[in-house]
């Protein structure tokens, strides 16, 4: 085409003095003028339709500069690659500026980097392939390039959390604090425009790029706020936040932080305009370095200590434990909280063990199962010191004991969550035996019993050793034969006697009367009153020794098992007489009745014959 431009069609007037106007030809580009800033990317389209001959329509563009509007500059064709004038040709040699066919009558034109001198007039213009000039065979579009004045850096005084003196800073945020970052954002573009700002993160030691930038939070042209897909629910819940702070400034707080939110932190900030057709188109986008942010997390931070060497108390003294726990860990208070326990498990037992004491978050303290009632105290003493004291020892405290320490973050709703568990070596616990032997002998007085009688039987208790003070406890059980064995059901307890001398009752067989008491200083007797065949069983007595601490607390000190005692019930020898005279009496009354019927029936027979 050279300097003489683009063949012109006919005007249109002629055409529809012609009567030819219907289906011609129509090449369409973007409504006008279009601003864009200089230094980024712009895209022009150019679609054509109501044309004759081949789908594969040929696109050339041309520039009208303001300083010559009338000298059309040759940009670049789709038929001819030598089409571009000199100033273009290394642009398009380069791909800085391109034409690409989108389809076989629609092509868009794309210049990578725009300079100032490509403000002007482009002209879009499909060679015929129609048999008669139909229509319009050109449109054209005007563009603006304004300059660059988008600024974008990273907010002062900066991010909050501990900084080291390097540029940009490195932050590191405990576990559960907030990461607060700031950025200035601001433009002098003289036309009407949007600014959108966005906060991402790129995986440390990682380039940035679109690909690679992971956005947290951002400010839309619209002033709509939305997070990335990740942090969707941390905006949601209010855990995330975005504002502006004046005309420049913006501040994202990102509340509860996390292992995964360490990485560099960009800002970017993009500036949009509305084209006349009412669509918004990005005009200039800048990006800044606020931060590289290390996460602490509290696992790798979080340690627990207890004192060297193992314990050994007697039974009655004082048992107290010491733990500590260490690490670069944030106070408690509003992000971070803290529990503390003590754990116990028997010597050779594997596992953990069993819950003696805690300090929940609250600094509450409470009781493992089966330590209900005793004088156990759990306790804070230092910053970072808790203290377990058991009153009084027993044997049974005797194992190894662990001290395990949680730490929590507040989450959404100041909702806790446990972010990192440690426990302690094991420490092992001596507590030395009393050393109480107990025997037991029990007997049914007088032999053989009979029903309806009371049955009493008797337990002898003997103790070796012991500490002075020694109490004894005796219980009776019963094992119920059944089919003529023994009942593989556990025995049932019928009474006993405890060590501050209450009876307790449990349940006769036979449902009737029981007394428990003691006749001797180390003698106890059951007697079951009123005895019947549903009482016939195993019974055996079990007396258990007791000490009593200066916490007034009782510990079991020994316990022993008598032999067997077999209780039948026998019959009286009246009773088996009384049986036969019964059923005697019986017979002989029905055979009376037998013979009266009959000499009846033959009466009255004989009297209605006469």
């Amino acid at each position: 085409m050279g300097a003489l431009g683009p063949k012109l069609p006919p005007p249109p007037l002629l055409l529809l003095m012609l009567g030819i106007g219907c289906c011609a030809r129509e090449v369409l580009v973007p409504q006008g003028p279009l601003y864009r800033v200089a230094g980024t990317a712009v895209s022009i389209s150019c679609n054509v339709s109501g044309y004759e001959g081949s789908a594969q329509q040929d696109f050339e563009w041309f520039l009208y500069r303001p300083e010559a509007p009338e000298a059309a500059l040759g940009i670049v064709s789709t038929r001819d690659t030598r089409f571009s004038y000199a100033i273009f040709g290394p642009r398009v040699a380069a791909g800085e500026v391109q034409v690409q066919r989108l389809q076989g009558d629609a092509a868009v034109l794309r210049i990578s980097r725009l300079q100032a001198q490509d403000a002007g007039i482009y002209e879009c213009y499909t060679p015929s392939t129609d048999a008669r000039y139909l229509g319009s065979y050109s449109g054209k579009v005007e563009l603006r390039v304004l300059p660059d004045t988008l600024q974008v850096s990273a907010s002062p005084p900066g991010p909050r959390g501990r900084q080291a003196p390097t540029s940009p800073p490195r932050l590191t945020v405990h576990e559960g604090q907030e990461l607060a970052l700031g950025c200035l954002a601001r433009t002098s573009t003289q036309k009407h425009t949007h600014l959108a700002v966005s906060f991402g993160r790129a995986v440390p030691e990682v380039p940035v790029g679109r690909a690679t930038l992971q956005e947290v939070v951002g400010l839309r042209p619209d002033l709509a706020v939305d997070a990335g897909a990740p942090y969707a629910a941390r905006l949601a819940a209010g855990e995330l936040r975005l504002g502006k702070e004046g005309s420049e400034r913006y501040r994202m707080v990102l509340g509860g932080a996390q292992a995964d939110d360490a990485g560099t932190y960009h800002c970017t900030a993009t500036e949009w305009i509305q084209d006349p057709d009412g669509s918004w188109a990005q005009i200039a986008e800048k990006r800044a370095v606020l931060a590289h942010v290390d996460v602490q997390t509290l696992s790798s931070q979080l340690a627990v200590t207890v004192g060297p060497g193992e314990h050994r108390v007697g039974p009655g003294e004082p048992l107290e434990l010491l733990c500590n726990v260490s690490g670069a860990l944030p106070p408690p208070g509003r992000h971070a909280a803290y529990s503390v326990g003590w754990e116990m498990a028997p010597a050779g037992a594997p596992g953990p063990g069993r819950l003696v004491a805690q300090l929940d978050t609250e600094g509450v303290g409470s009781l493992g199962p089966g330590y209900e009632g005793r004088h156990i105290a759990m306790e804070k003493v230092a910053s970072r010191t808790y203290r377990l004291r058991l009153e009084a020892a027993r044997p049974g405290d005797a194992g190894t004991y662990r001290c395990l320490a949680k730490a929590y973050v507040r989450g959404s709703g100041a909702r806790l969550r446990e972010a990192a568990s440690a426990r302690s070596r094991p420490l092992p616990v001596h507590v030395r035996e009393e050393g109480v032997v107990l025997e037991a002998v029990a007997w049914l007085a007088g032999g053989a019993v009979y029903r309806g009688e009371t049955a009493s039987l008797l337990c002898n208790v003997s103790v070796r050793g012991g500490p002075p003070g020694l109490r004894l406890a005796a219980s009776w059980w019963v094992e119920r034969p059944e089919e003529g064995e023994l009942s593989s059901a556990p025995a049932q307890l019928v009474g006993g006697v405890g060590q501050d001398g209450v009876a307790e009752l449990g349940d006769r067989p036979g449902g009737g009367p029981v007394s428990v008491e003691l006749v001797g200083p180390r003698s106890h007797r059951l007697r079951l009153h009123s005895l019947g065949p549903e009482d016939e069983g195993v019974y055996h007595c079990a007396p258990s020794a007791w000490v009593q601490h200066a916490d007034y607390s009782w510990y079991q000190a020994g316990s022993a098992r008598s032999g067997p005692v077999t209780v039948y019930p026998y019959t009286h020898a009246l009773d088996t007489l009384f049986v036969p005279l019964l059923v005697g009496a019986g017979v002989a009354l029905v055979v009376g009745a037998t013979i009266l019927g009959s000499i009846t029936c033959c009466f009255m027979k004989r009297l209605r014959k006469r």
